[in-house]
């Protein structure tokens, strides 16, 4: 060491130390013993004693300041972090003693109620409640016997400009090393904004319930669709033959009625045998009856055929081409044709705009219309006077039809599976449980929705919404 260095160099083994001198008077005036006494019996190894323990001295200290330095570079780093925290955080902060005074808050109370750090240092914490409630519930956050935490207590905070803002506030209390109450923490949240993010996420929640609805409808349609495909294939054959035969069968009725009719006028053919045979046959009633039941084969097997057509294009195959329609008029068609088969009580209001344009095919439009219309007419009967009110909205480029019934309305249960194939509330034989799957997949296949809930007044609202048709 540098004093060590100091001490071999100046001071050799073999020559004496130099000795420390007290003041002359002191010396003379007998106060103190003379040096010689002092130092009398001091050798060599006791200075260098002296000196090693004061290096040890020195280096102790040296490491003591070293250390001290770095737990003041940390206890600073901390400060910063916790100030970056405090000033980072969206919730109010503010930490104050036993009896309320505050010590400290954070920028987002500053900004809240619209103070300034130094008007804050000291003033109560009661002075920030709008009124009389909150603050005498906010002094019985500092009784000397509260120990526990409080979670989410709402009270009424003075705003920026003076107006009464809810708040939830936690309290949690500051405790010593012995345990007793030295302050309170509390925190806090706007329940504005709380409400505001309980909604986006209810709402995000309603939105994924529906979405996974449709997707799951979606892939039902989608097994429908090739079932009924196959349903449509295998009865396209026999149909086709049932109508050529019947077609040729009209032709050689006519055929034989001609021969008939001239093997009756011939006089040589009228015997009484003939002529008894011929009554007792019925023949002339049979030739009168053959046209009007061959027209009925004919007609059934044609709409046989039109079915079967429906089937194929519901399942995506020899689908129409989309041609701009008026909505408004298909839905006067499928009411008329509706109330026309025998329900005269059955009352229909219509409310719509003379001009409905969308793009589509008219006609499995009109039976998805005819479908909501007909379940309508069934589920009111048997009331007093069943009605359907049918309206019109055109919200952005939407257009919604809502056809809101006086019936009992549809069970809750049953609403998640209204749209479901082959589910039906109707008995049996009397529903099949394909209308409206059937019309959800048309109407989806239209760009649109098909939706249907419960009037808080009674009855049952179906809503169908299409794009409209561009200009």
């Amino acid at each position: 060491m540098v004093s060590r260095t100091i001490m071999s160099t100046s001071n050799p083994p073999d020559k004496p130390l130099s000795k420390p001198r007290a003041p002359r008077s002191l010396i003379e005036s007998g106060s103190l013993p003379s040096p010689a006494a002092v130092f009398d019996g001091v050798n060599e190894a006791v200075w260098i004693d002296v000196i090693r323990k004061m290096d040890e001295v020195y280096n102790d200290l040296l490491q003591y300041e070293v250390a001290l330095e770095q737990k003041n570079e940390a206890l600073e780093a901390s400060h910063q972090f916790i100030e970056s925290v405090l000033a980072s955080m969206s919730d109010i902060l503010i930490v104050c003693d036993r009896h309320g005074a505050i010590e400290e808050v954070n920028e987002s109370l500053r900004r809240f109620i619209g103070k300034d750090e130094a008007s804050l240092r000291g003033q109560p914490i009661f002075d920030l409640f709008a009124d009389e409630t909150s603050r005498q519930h906010a002094r019985e956050f500092f009784t000397a016997q509260w120990r526990e935490a409080i979670q989410d207590f709402e009270l009424l905070i003075a705003g920026i400009d003076g107006s009464a803002l809810p708040v939830s506030l936690n309290c949690t209390p500051r405790l010593s090393g012995t345990g007793k109450l030295v302050g309170m923490v509390v925190t806090g949240r706007p329940v504005g904004e709380l409400r505001r993010a309980y909604h986006a996420l209810r709402q995000a929640h309603d939105d994924l319930k529906r979405t996974q609805q449709q997707l799951l409808h979606s892939e039902k349609m989608a097994s429908l669709g090739r079932l009924v495909a196959g349903v449509a294939h295998e009865l396209n054959n026999p149909i086709s033959f049932v109508l050529g035969n019947v077609l040729s069968l009209q032709r050689y009725a006519g055929r034989l009625q001609t021969y008939l009719e001239t093997v009756h006028s011939c006089d040589c053919t009228h015997t009484p045998e003939l002529e008894t045979l011929r009554r007792e046959l019925r023949i002339d009633r049979i030739m009168q009856d053959m046209t009007p039941l061959l027209d009925g084969m004919i007609e059934g097997a044609e709409r046989t055929r039109d079915i079967v057509d429906g089937l194929k294009r519901f399942s995506a195959i020899d689908r129409n081409t989309d041609e701009p329609f008026n909505l408004a008029e298909v839905v006067e068609r499928a009411v008329r044709w509706v109330t026309r088969s025998g329900m005269p009580a059955f009352r229909v209001t219509v409310d719509l705009p003379p001009d409905l344009p969308v793009v589509g095919s008219s006609g499995q439009m009109q039976q998805v219309v005819m479908n909501i219309v007909q379940n309508a007419a069934d589920a009111t009967q048997g009331g007093l006077a069943p009605a359907l009110e049918i309206s019109a909205g055109q919200p952005g480029e939407m257009i919604t039809l809502r056809f809101a019934d006086n019936g009992p309305g549809i069970p809750e249960g049953d609403l998640a599976r209204l749209f479901d194939p082959f589910f039906t509330t109707k008995p049996v034989g009397q529903g099949t449980g394909l209308g409206l799957s059937i019309s959800y997949g048309i109407v989806e296949r239209h760009g649109g929705r098909l939706e249907a809930e419960n009037r808080p007044a009674g009855g049952a609202v179906f809503s169908l919404s299409l794009p409209r048709a561009p200009v």
